[in-house]
């Protein structure tokens, strides 16, 4: 663990701001690149009204605006918390190499956080979630990716 306690000890730094000044949940996070941190974030969901502003992806986008890109590619991240699926996708878009992690889904969970819930949903077809999917055709659907996939400036992420 004292490898990594550095960093932890930041991202635990954050997670208590965001609980003891009730800007938010008990998660932080920081992202760390060639052994400095490039991001931090605690948990602002209640504080901005804003239910994506979970600790990883404020880590995330601090990281992204530090370094001017998109792409933290080599980078790693440490979180209080297993990461929900929402934030899973953002290291994943962001080219994070590697996550740590103190607690699991499954204690946020006991707490009172449906990450686990979410999980579940994932895993089943879009007419069995609790919330209603339903694909929609629509002409311009094709047209849209067509032109994206010629599109001769684009920026691939």
């Amino acid at each position: 663990m004292t490898s990594h306690s550095i960093y932890f000890d930041e991202a635990f730094k954050s997670a208590y701001e965001s609980l003891r000044s009730n800007t938010g949940g008990p998660f932080g996070a920081v992202v760390v690149k060639d052994g400095r941190i490039i991001g931090k974030g605690g948990n602002r969901v209640s504080s901005t009204n804003d239910p994506t502003a979970h600790a990883e992806i404020v880590a995330i986008r601090d990281a992204c605006k530090t370094f001017a890109t998109f792409d933290l590619e080599g980078s790693v991240l440490y979180a209080t918390c297993e990461p929900c699926p929402m934030c899973l996708s953002a290291i994943y878009w962001a080219n994070i190499k590697e996550v740590f992690y103190c607690s699991s889904r499954y204690d946020a969970e006991a707490s009172g956080f449906k990450d686990n819930h979410i999980y579940e949903e994932i895993a089943l077809a879009p007419e069995q979630r609790t919330i209603r999917f339903q694909q929609v055709g629509h002409p311009q659907a094709e047209e849209l990716f067509r032109e994206w996939s010629e599109k001769a400036d684009k920026i691939p992420y």
